[in-house]
Order: structure tokens, then C-alpha cells, then sequence
């Protein structure tokens, strides 16, 4: 009697190394960056940068648009961000304090360049700043985001709001090894006071992907009228 294998059963490993594939295809294609949008820089000190670049979003900002130092740092001190908690975190620690998103010292920095960026603008480009300095704990703390305008509205979007980094791998060493202190990514909310002036305030984000997107939408006419000034910024145009 002559036996013959049974070939039609379904090949379990063959099964699950098609899933994993697929997993990985899945998380690679959320992981992969866009490529570079070019840009022209306005400011570049130390880490500290604000450049102009092409605005995905809009062909249809307002630009070039007229607003002093004093104003852009203005606006910039209504700017509040906090952490974001869930629900059980609110019961245990309650809601976190809501902080300045930008320090005076990090406004006197900043405002002018975006002032000047503003200016030189077109319509179908924004402006993208980027703010970097040591912490007292030897970590990088950084505020990054854009700016443009769409009149009547300012729309002010932020990726990081006082993101605290670890020190970078040493390269130089043999064993490449990672930093002892990990990146610290706490998700957070924003907002513009007083909220009479904020529009809207909308969250995005990319699927797979820890970047953070939050955009406030601000009636900045209206709020520069009621605003007091900031002062100091005008002899540093």
C-alpha cells in the first residue's frame, strides 16, 4: 500500500509569519517622516530657530502681514498649555495648574523673528519656530510650533510645549549606548486668555506616531486691543 502526505493542511508558521509582516508594514508606514519642507530661516541662535516654509494646510493665509514685536509678544503671553490627564489621574492628583506656554525671557527671544518672518511671508507659506535651552537638571527643554495668519484670525499651532528631553547618545562611544535619562513626551492642552478671543481649539495628531498637534484658532485684533502691551520688545526689532 502505497502512503501519500497530505499537502492541502494550511501552513500555521507560514500564517503567522504573514501577520507579523503585516504588523510591521502597518507600524513602518506610520513611523516613516514626511519629507523635509523647504524653507528660508529668519533666525538660527544656538537651537533657538524661526524660519518660513511652505504651509501645507493653506494656500490662503493673509501674508505678508504688519505685527510688531510688542504685538506677537503680546499674543504670545496669553498662550497657556498643561498636562493632559485621563480621568483616574484626574481623581488621584486633580487637574493639572495651567502654566505660560512662553516665559518672557523665551518671548524677548522670539517675537521679533516671528514679527519679521510674518512680514516676509506669502500666502501660501507659515512661519515655524523651534525654542531650545538646558533645564538646572542637564535636560533639553523645547517649545516648538507655527504661526500664520488668516484674517481675522491668528492660528497658532504647538507640537511641544516645555518638552523635557534626555542628553544625547554619546555616538562617539564604542557601545552606542542609549542615554541613561529617556525622553520625556507628556501630551498636554492649550488655550488663549481670555477665551473670549479663542475661536476654536482643535487636536491632531498622526496614526502610530507620538507627535502632538494643537491648534488655537485667535481673534488677535480684537485681543491686541485689550490686551495690555508687552513691554521692552520694540528697541529689539
Amino acid at each position: 500500500m502505497i502512503l501519500t502526505r497530505n499537502n492541502s493542511r494550511p501552513d500555521h508558521r507560514k500564517s503567522l509569519r504573514a501577520g507579523v509582516l503585516l504588523v510591521g508594514l502597518i507600524i513602518v508606514a506610520g513611523c516613516v517622516s514626511h519629507p523635509p519642507i523647504p524653507h528660508k530661516v529668519v533666525m538660527q541662535t544656538g537651537r533657538n530657530t524661526v524660519w518660513i516654509e511652505q504651509d501645507p494646510d493653506s494656500a490662503a493665509n493673509t501674508h505678508p502681514v504688519s505685527l510688531s514685536p510688542t504685538e506677537v509678544g503680546t499674543l504670545l503671553r496669553g498662550v497657556r498649555s498643561w498636562e493632559r490627564r485621563n480621568v483616574l489621574h484626574r481623581l488621584y492628583a486633580g487637574q493639572s495648574d495651567r502654566r505660560r506656554t512662553f516665559r518672557d525671557e523665551e518671548i524677548v527671544v522670539l517675537a521679533p523673528s516671528l514679527s519679521k518672518a510674518l512680514a516676509q511671508a506669502t500666502a501660501s507659506e507659515r512661519v515655524y519656530f523651534h525654542l531650545s535651552h538646558p533645564t538646572d537638571q542637564g535636560d533639553e527643554e523645547t517649545t516648538t510650533g507655527w504661526m500664520s495668519v488668516r484674517d481675522p484670525i491668528l492660528h497658532l499651532s504647538l507640537s511641544e510645549a516645555h518638552d523635557k528631553h534626555g542628553p544625547e547618545p554619546d555616538i562617539g562611544k564604542y557601545d552606542r549606548q542609549m542615554p541613561n535619562i529617556p525622553e520625556l513626551t507628556t501630551e498636554f492642552d492649550a488655550t488663549f486668555e481670555p477665551e473670549e478671543y479663542l475661536v476654536n481649539v482643535k487636536s491632531a495628531g498622526r496614526l502610530f506616531a507620538p507627535d502632538q498637534r494643537e491648534e488655537l484658532q485667535i481673534r488677535y485684533l480684537e485681543a491686541l486691543k485689550a490686551l495690555p502691551a508687552q513691554p521692552g520688545l520694540e528697541q529689539r526689532k
